[in-house]
């Protein structure tokens, strides 16, 4: 799907929006309606592709004409500016506005110089679209799973009682460059020992001792499409009893969740069969986050899949499904994959085993 396919699905919603063109300002959207990646832009999508236009600033030009070949181009460095005022002199009367990215100020600023425009507040009109992935996107993602496979089974013969968690970040980060993504995903987490029973741990100096529980939820990025995925291990001796049944009830969990994906189903439903085997296990107040949510070129975004969320699961949605149950100072653990929501079943794009692995 081109990028012009992408804006004429935006165009779609303008009657239900009720507006004549929509001023997409968050970065992430102007990348998948124009192709440009660059720190400063915003574009406008008209009735008719001849009124959409991309603001950028003159550090960006070369870039523009690059990455966004078809797409006509104002020059300013204040993009919102620069496309409030295209609009009034094209005669767009109702322009709508994505609520979730404009500032207060912006929108302030912009209804008191343009007071020709009509601002409507829009939500989710580009995110929603984004949520079903073309066949590109698709081939992205796996490559950025694959990518981060290649580089945790490089990394899991390395790794020795006493290496600390920012050595083991910082080297399955390098491995994951070394294969080849333009970057990571996010900031690894590695947590260690009772670490691992603190979810968004952030790696420091505290080595690895014998026996400790090791989560690590990490991913490579590929073509702008981010994978994600945890494991978690036990370094240097077998596992004792606690840690075995731990891991047993997040695998069981994990693969309710995965079963229960597929096309129409509701996300808390999704959600469900995995919580609800944790909490029947006596732990649902130690799995206090959602179960997955959407992946591509963010790294969170829709559909959000927990027990408060809302939405319906479509085709060629990529989700993850990642329970975790986390007991303060003793270790936690969570096992994750990004995966594919397909008619005809799920599909993991990640593939590293959840054996619970002795390191």
């Amino acid at each position: 799907m081109t990028a012009l396919d992408r804006r004429d699905r935006v165009r779609e919603s303008f009657d239900d929006l009720g507006v004549d063109a929509l001023l997409v300002s968050g970065l992430t959207n102007v990348r998948y309606l124009t192709g440009f990646s660059g720190s400063n832009g915003a574009v406008l999508v008209g009735r008719e592709p001849r009124l959409d236009r991309l603001a950028t600033d003159f550090r960006y030009l070369t870039q523009v004409a690059a990455e966004c070949p078809g797409v006509e181009v104002v020059d300013v460095r204040s993009v919102v500016d620069g496309l409030a005022a295209y609009a009034v002199s094209a005669g767009i009367g109702h322009v709508g506005f994505e609520a979730v990215h404009l500032s207060v100020a912006d929108h302030t600023r912009l209804a008191a110089e343009h007071r020709d425009l009509d601002l409507v507040a829009t939500t989710g009109a580009v995110e929603a679209l984004r949520s079903v992935k073309d066949d590109d996107e698709l081939d992205a993602l796996a490559e950025a799973c694959r990518l981060s496979d290649v580089a945790l089974a490089a990394l899991l013969p390395e790794i020795r009682v006493g290496m600390t968690e920012r050595q083991i970040a910082r080297r399955l980060e390098w491995l994951m460059l070394e294969a080849g993504a333009e970057a990571i995903s996010f900031d690894s987490i590695v947590a260690t020992g009772p670490h691992s029973a603190i979810p968004h741990h952030t790696p420091t100096d505290r080595a690895v001792e014998r026996g400790d529980l090791l989560k690590i939820d990490f991913g490579a990025r590929h073509a702008g499409y981010h994978a994600d995925e945890t494991r978690t291990f036990v370094v240097g001796a077998d596992p004792e009893p606690w840690q075995r049944d731990l891991h047993d009830l997040v695998a069981r969990a994990q693969r309710a969740g995965v079963e229960a994906l597929g096309v129409g189903v509701d996300v808390r439903d999704v959600d469900h069969a995995a919580r609800s085997l944790i909490a029947a296990a006596g732990h649902a107040e130690h799995f206090g986050h959602g179960l997955g949510h959407g992946v591509g070129l963010d790294i969170h975004e829709a559909p959000m899949i927990g027990y408060s969320a809302t939405g319906i699961l479509g085709d060629r949605t990529p989700v993850t499904v990642e329970p975790g149950v986390y007991l303060p100072g003793r270790g936690g653990v969570r096992i994750e994959d990004t995966l594919v929501v397909r008619t005809g079943g799920p599909v993991s794009l990640t593939t590293t085993t959840r054996d619970l692995l002795v390191l």
